[in-house]
This record gives structure tokens, sequence and C-alpha cells, in this order.
């Protein structure tokens, strides 16, 4: 019997140690496409390690292959962008995985050694072998979100959540194994990590400074090892083998840790929940982002914004919450006014009091709150009172918390106040109604009589004007512009001599209206196929019906035969590029900031105030232009986008100029409002320096603008961004952390314009910038 045991058991270890080696070769030249072989899958075909559906294009990684779901458990350099199917994976001649695409060409794996043969093994480990057959690099040392059977979390590794169930992309928690030996969990933008940032531990302090994380592959289970090979702390549980199943440990894009099973002989794609560090679904700190709350309701948690306040981009939680209204500034003295408290019981929040009050009543908190214009929100709990400045982390409501968040939120004064003069309004409008009557008969009359007039006047001049298309005359007739024939623009300019601009489609010519005396600028398409009347009629779509101090005002326009001109107000300064690029010419830094904001006012108005949300797709300081007060003013729309009121993205072909252009448009993603905000920020920056946002005579570590800006923020070196001149620093500071908001590779994590103008105008909070995905 005892033989027979021993036998049983060598048999075990033999076919566990088979699984564990069972692997594909693959050999230096081979190489993988999305839309065809797309994949080298293991000996047994479980695993496969190559391209898998990431979006609207592709990622590299290793996914269960052997499941109707591919269910990743590792990414390769996952926080670059989805390539397209046109992209190749290949195993080098020179023994080195690559990833070439249309944005270039990324290493994966050890770029410095060279291997000679690759495997994937059925453990679901990638190796990479030299030629003596000995493991130079393997995904297992190298772990995203996922750790599998036999394998460990090292010293100082993390684990690192993805950013939604679909996106594998980094997200917002981590697992780390310290080198004190104690297994924690963070908010990922905790930096430095202290306990007091932590939600879950493993309590072993002080453990040595050799432990890892093991996954055992014989029982399933996970425990902490010493540098002796002793197990001294089981992190699950129990152990939780099942015959004809796989296991996977991951941290999920909530935060909380899991080990999931999936039986092999089942029909379904659902993986079952073996156990998890928690069942708090709220647990992870920071779940709801910035100036939100964390509830938990039948075991599944939800996020709420703070009253007063809106979400930045709905459906997406790690982007946190926003004020839905502009506040008063602390220099106005009814600002109190204008103000109420609105509570939030039994939650809980990081404290980042501004000042503490004790003992005080609940009323007293409130007052206390209510009277200082510093304090945007304030925690009462049992007679102590925290006064709170925005914005507020970590929340979450919880039953056992006595805590009360009251929140500043402003009132409807000022709509009460709007009420009760459109009732006025009405009384009025009331009395005159008999007049207006009166009076509108009698102008009818005499606009009958006018029209009459007019046409006979001009029925011989219309006659010399070729035949125009129905969309031309029922966009003149929408915006309500003006016709000029192709003779009077010649007449205007003295045959185009003075030439003022140049652009793709065409060129600007300086005019004057004879019979106004009115200076205009006359822009003549030299495309007329179909760019030119693309651009022409963009131009008179977006622009003829936007009526904003910082846009150029289009006067009217010439649709006759092959000429396609458009005529608008003229702009005595030139563009933005030709005081902003020339030492001579630059702005004070008043005048700078001046300028950002009147950017910023137009391409708020685009997106959110305009009958038709646009988005203008070309940003850059050669658009915008300066009047006679050297005020800005955003023009050419020649590749505007129009939206449907029920739109907030739209998919397009690539618009704009190189520089200001947004990532998203390289890869074929949906184009939103955020698309202009990268260009905001990129001329921000270039406002901010007075210099292009790239130039190559310039040192290397200054020749791309927004990677010096970066650099200098971080280094705390702003001040070698700007010219001598005396410059308030906060303002500097705050400048630039608005540019690099709105430069982030994800257009999820840029602002809004609307928080763009907030946060220039210092209204609201700005949180440290994460480091762009270019740096």
């Amino acid at each position: 019997m005892i033989f027979l045991r021993l036998l049983l058991f060598i048999g075990f270890v033999f076919v566990t140690s088979e699984a564990q080696q069972r692997q594909s070769n693959i050999s230096p030249e081979s190489s993988l496409k999305p839309d065809g072989n797309s994949s080298w899958l293991s000996k047994s075909g479980l695993f496969g390690f190559g391209f898998y559906k990431q979006g609207n294009g592709f990622s590299v990684g290793i996914f269960v292959a052997g499941i109707p779901l591919k269910t990743v458990v590792w990414t390769a350099n996952r926080d670059s962008p989805p390539v397209s199917k046109n992209a190749t994976l290949a195993f080098t001649s020179e023994g080195r995985l690559v990833l070439r695409s249309s944005q270039g060409v990324e290493n994966i794996g050890d770029p410095v050694q060279s291997g000679s043969s690759a495997s994937m093994m059925d453990s679901g480990n990638f190796v990479v072998f030299n030629s003596n057959k000995e493991i130079i690099w393997q995904s297992f040392d190298h772990p995203t979100d996922t750790l599998l059977p036999s394998q460990r979390l090292l010293p100082n590794h993390e684990l690192i959540s993805s950013a939604s169930e679909s996106n594998h992309a980094s997200g917002m928690f981590k697992l780390i194994m310290q080198l004190d030996g104690n297994l924690v969990q963070y908010p990922l933008k905790s930096i430095p990590l202290t306990p007091d940032d932590s939600y879950y531990n493993t309590g072993t302090f002080n453990s040595g400074n050799n432990v890892t994380l093991t996954f055992d592959s014989d029982h399933v289970f996970l425990y902490l090892m010493n540098s002796t090979g002793v197990n001294f702390r089981n992190v699950t549980n129990d152990a939780y083998y099942k015959k004809d199943t796989i296991f996977l440990m991951r941290v999920d894009w909530d935060g909380i840790f899991r080990l999931y099973s999936y039986n092999l002989k089942q029909s379904d794609d659902n993986w079952s929940t073996e156990w998890s560090s928690t069942n708090d679904k709220c647990a992870a700190k920071g779940l709801c982002a910035l100036n939100g709350f964390c509830i938990q309701n039948d075991q599944k948690a939800s996020c709420e914004c703070l009253p007063g306040f809106e979400r930045v981009n709905e459906g997406n939680w790690s982007s946190g919450c926003e004020k839905n209204f502009i506040a008063d500034s602390c220099g106005n003295n009814n600002r109190s006014l204008n103000y109420t408290m609105q509570e939030i019981p039994n939650t809980t929040w990081e404290d980042n009091s501004i000042s503490i009050l004790s003992p005080l009543d609940r009323e007293g908190c409130i007052k206390a709150c209510m009277n200082d214009c510093n304090c945007e929100a304030a925690f009462y709990d049992a007679g102590n009172c925290k006064k709170q400045a925005l914005p507020l982390r970590q929340g979450r409501r919880s039953s056992e918390s006595s805590n009360i968040a009251f929140i500043k939120v402003y009132t409807s004064q000022i709509t009460t106040e709007v009420f009760v003069s459109k009732k006025i309004l009405k009384k009025v409008r009331s009395d005159i109604l008999i007049t207006s009557v009166f009076l509108a008969s009698f102008g009818l009359i005499i606009l009958v009589i006018s029209l009459i007039a007019l046409y006979k006047s001009r029925f011989w001049e219309y006659k010399k004007i070729t035949t125009r298309s129905d969309d031309i005359e029922s966009i003149g007739d929408e915006v309500s512009l003006r016709s000029f024939t192709y003779e009077e623009l010649e007449r205007f300019t003295d045959c185009f001599k003075e030439e003022i601009g140049k652009g793709s489609f065409g060129t600007v010519y300086k005019g004057i209206i004879s019979s106004s005396q009115k200076l205009v600028a006359v822009k003549r398409l030299d495309k007329v196929l179909e760019e030119g009347e693309r651009e022409f009629q963009n131009e008179m779509k977006a622009i003829g019906r936007t009526h904003h101090k910082n846009l150029v005002r289009l006067l009217g326009y010439c649709h006759e035969g092959r000429n396609r001109l458009l005529v608008y107000e003229y702009m005595s300064n030139g563009s933005l590029a030709d005081i902003l690029f020339k030492p001579e010419n630059n702005p004070r830094w008043e005048e700078r900031l001046q300028i950002t904001c009147e950017i910023a006012r137009g391409v708020l108005y685009l997106h959110e105030e305009c009958v038709t949300q646009t988005i203008h797709c070309d940003i850059k300081p050669q658009n915008i232009l300066m009047d006679e007060n050297r005020s800005a003013k955003i023009s050419d729309f020649g590749l505007a986008k129009l939206l449907n009121p029920d739109q907030t993205r739209t998919f397009t072909g690539i618009r704009g100029t190189r520089g200001y252009v947004a990532p998203e448009w390289h890869r074929r993603l949906p184009i939103t409002a955020k698309a202009d905000v990268y260009s905001f920020g990129i001329v921000l920056l270039e406002i901010i320096c007075c210099r292009r946002n790239v130039m190559w005579d310039l040192p290397e570590k200054e020749a791309v603008l927004e990677e010096w800006v970066y650099t200098c923020f971080e280094n705390g070196e702003l001040v070698n961004l700007v010219e001598s001149e005396e410059i308030d620093k906060r303002e500097l500071e705050r400048m630039v952390k608005v540019a690099l908001w709105c430069i982030q590779e994800d257009p999820s994590l840029r602002p809004s314009m609307k928080k763009v103008l907030l946060m220039l105008e210092g209204t609201v909070d700005i949180p440290i910038p994460p480091s762009p995905e270019f740096f």
C-alpha cells in the first residue's frame, strides 16, 4: 500500500511538472497580425500570446484562449494606445519581440538581451530563451493586474488594476509586496505612500525584506513565503483545487483583489469568485475620485457627486465631479447671501482640514463655514467642526460613521431675482400689447413697400450672378449673411491687391466696403472643387450662426460660378502667432492671461453655448486673430465638425495641424470636444513660453515644448519657462497645471472647457496633473 501511494505521488509530480514545461516553440522571424494568425498558443491551446481586441483596435498580451471568452491575464506595454489591424508582432531575427504599427516600433520584454527562441507555456507564462535554453525574460516576472498558479509577486513589485473591465490600461489601485514583508493595497495616486492611505494589508510588518506573495499551483491558494521558503501567512482562507478547473488572482478595476475559477467543461463565460479581499464594495479609497462618495446598496457600489456638483465625464467614475456653478470671488461682500449648506450624513472622508473648531454645536459649525470665504465644506462629529477646502477625497457612506459633511452650495437667489424680473417684464409687455399690434401693422406695410423697391433696384444686378446651389441659399438664409457679387468684392479689394494672409485652402485680402467705409478681410478659396466647396460650406454653417465677442464675425459670402469667397470683419493686429513668436511683439504676462481666458471663452461657446455644438478641429495661434484692442478672436472654421443635438462624439477623418492634433485623431477613435481641449493645451503652453511647440534649433531637452514644460514642472523650475519679467509664480503654476491636464493622452482625463476656464480664473482647485504619456 505504501509502495502504491509512492507511485501515485511520483506520477502526480511528473504530470504536474510536464504541464508546467509543455510549451510551443517560437523561432526567430516568426510574426503575427491581428486579422490573420493572431496568436502563438501553448501546447495544449489553453493560453495564447498575441493580439486581442481592445476598443476599436488591438493590444498585445496573454489570454486564456481555451475558453469562449478570451480572458486577458497579462498586457504588454499596457498604457500604449491600441494598434490597427495593419500592425505586426514579430520575434525578429535578432531575437527580440517587436510590435510595429503606424504609431512606431515598440519593444516587448527585454530590449537589451537577444533570444534564440520563445515559448508560450501551458502555465500561462511567456518565456524567451537564449542559445543555452536559459530563461532571459518571462512574463511571470512582470505581472500587470493578474497572478496565475505557480506565479509569485516579488518584493517591491506590484499589481496595478485595470482602468475598467474592458480597458486593460493602468487603473486607480495597486497591490504592492512591500520590502517590510507587508502586502498592502493603496490608491495609485497616493504619493508618497503612507499607512493612512492603505485600505487593505496583511498586517505582516517587519517580516523580512525578502517576502513574496506566492500562488500555490498544487492546492491553489495564496500565501506569503519568507526567504527560507517557509509559508508563514495564508492570504486566502482555504485551498481551492478542483478538477478540470483553472484559476487566476486579479486586482480588479474596483480595487478589490479576488481569486477566480473557471471549469473548463462549463458552456458559459462566467468566472466564479472563490475568495475576495473584502465584501465591502466601497472599501477601495478614492473609488469615486474627487468630490464623489461611494454608496453600497445590495452588495453593489455606486458613486454620487457632492450637492451642486456633476460628473466630469458621465459613466466614468475615475474622472470625479466638478461644480455646476461658478463661485463668487472672496472679494464679494454679499458672497455669503448666495450660498447655503447642504448636508450629507454618515460619511467618511480624507481629513484635509484648514482649521479645527472645538467644542462647537452643529449650527455653529455651519455658521463658521458660511462666514469663512475659504471654507467650502465642513465636517461635524460629536462637537468637533473641521473646515475643509475642495476637492474632497476618499468619500464613502458608512452606517457606522456619525460624521456629517456640510457642502457650501450656490443658492437660487439669483434665479429668484430673474424670475421676479420676468414677472415685471410680463406685466410691461401686456401694457404695450395694443400699441405693438398697431405698430406691427404699420411696419408690415412699410416693409412690403421697401421690399418691392429693393427688388426693382437690384433685379438687374442679381441677373449677373450664376445659379447657386440649394444648400448655399438655405445656409445663407438661415444665418442671415449678406450675399456679395464677385464684381463687388473685386472692387472692395482693388482687384485683390493687398494680401494679408494665406492658408491651406485660400488667400485672405484686405478690403473696404465703399458704402460704409468698413474694413473687411476677404478670403478667396483657391481649391474650388470638392475641398473648397466643403471648406466654404463648413465655414458658412459653423460661423454664420455664432455670435460671440471671441469669435471672428462672418459678414457675407460670394457663391458665383467657380468663385467662392467669404467676407469677415477685419482684425487689425494680425494673428496670435504674429505677436507670440516675434520677440519684439511679445505680450506682457497680464495680457497673456487675458488672451488665454478669451480663447477659452470662445471655445467654450462653441462647445456648450452655441445653437449647434461645434468642434473647431484646428485651434492654433495662426487661427486666433487679434483686434485693434489686442483681444483674441477664434477664426478659420473650415475644418469644423458640427454635431447633432443628441451627439457628443463623432467619427471623422483626421483634421487639423501637426503639433496641435490630439492623439485620438491618429487612432481613429471617436472625436469629442476634448480634441479641441488638447489643442488649446498646446496653445496655452506656447502662450506661457512665447515660443512654438517644437523648435529643433534649441537643445534637445528643450526642443519639444510639452516635454520641457513637464520636466520643469516636476523639478520645480517653472521660472525657466518665462523671461525675466516679474510674474506671479502662483499664476504661472496654475496655467502650467491647466495646460498639462489639457494635453493628457486619455481624452477622459482632460477637463471640459468650462472646467478649464474655471481653473484659469482660479475659482476651482487644480490637482497635480499626472505625467503625460509622451513623457
